[in-house]
């Protein structure tokens, strides 16, 4: 009898051993070509831009506030200039008026130390002033002014003085005498030089010097029911010729020629006189 051979369990072994590695390839080769399939990966999809449109959208509201804002002050301006207007061609209003009628000169000595280290000057004046309202509708406050002395051209400071307030009603006028203007004050070289050409001729029957007198305070209008805020007032009158007294004696100056004028600003509708 021919004896029977069995198959031996190393080649199923080998066979299984082949047959995985002959199966683990194409895994291997599955997961290689997922990984790397052009069509595994997702489509493109371009995302909207909303960060422009949010940006232009910003801009539109902006360029929106900034014209209106500008169309409401240019409304509001437009307002304010025909209500000035309106006012003015009701009201009319004029400037007030202020006279100086006399100017007496009692005082005005320049002395100099021996070494021409110092000088200093000594004045005294006497004034009446004349204040008209000529509005027929429009009444004025006046607070108290200050009076000063000045040698015109020049503007060497002289004296100063005080004028009581005071208030105005419609097409009515008031007078002050006896305005004490007095100074007793050291005097830079720039300023003696100023002056000593006209005071070396104290001793001629010429010696003269040109004068001003400035007047500030603040006034208060009012317009029938209307108040306006204080508002600064400056009256300069120039023109105004004094000689050099002698002694004890005052001298009068020639105010024949002088012109006040009164420098007012009214900040509602800048009402400039």
């Amino acid at each position: 009898m021919s004896d029977k051979v069995f198959p031996s369990s190393k080649p199923a072994a080998n066979a299984t051993t082949t047959n995985a590695t002959t199966n683990n390839p194409p895994t291997a080769a599955t997961n290689k070509s997922h990984l790397y399939n052009p069509t595994s990966r997702p489509p493109y999809r371009p995302q909207p831009h909303t960060r422009r449109h949010r940006s232009r959208s910003g801009r539109n509201i902006c360029c929106c506030c900034c014209f209106w804002t500008i169309l409401t002050i240019l409304l509001l301006l437009l307002l304010a200039s025909i209500a000035g207007a309106a006012l003015y061609i009701l009201y009319r209003p004029h400037r007030p008026t202020f006279t100086i009628t006399s100017l007496r000169i009692h005082r005005l000595n320049l002395t100099t130390s021996p070494d021409s280290s110092s000088s200093h000057l000594s004045t005294l004046f006497n004034l009446t002033v004349i204040s008209k309202n000529p509005n027929s509708h429009i009444s004025l406050d006046y607070e108290p002014f200050t009076v000063s002395a000045l040698s015109d051209g020049n503007d060497v400071f002289l004296g100063n003085g005080t004028l009581p307030a005071f208030s105005l009603s419609k097409k009515n006028q008031t007078s002050f005498r006896n305005v004490v203007i007095s100074g007793s004050n050291d005097l830079d070289v720039d300023a003696v030089n100023s002056l000593r050409s006209d005071l070396k001729k104290k001793k001629s029957e010429i010696g003269s010097v040109m004068l001003k007198i400035e007047m500030d305070t603040k006034v208060k209008m009012k317009v029938g029911g209307l108040k306006t805020k204080k508002v600064g007032i400056r009256v300069t009158c120039d023109g105004i010729k004094g000689s050099i007294p002698k002694g004890k004696i005052p001298t009068v100056a020639v105010t024949a020629n002088s012109k006040c004028k009164a420098d007012l600003r009214i900040k509602i509708w800048r009402w400039t006189f």
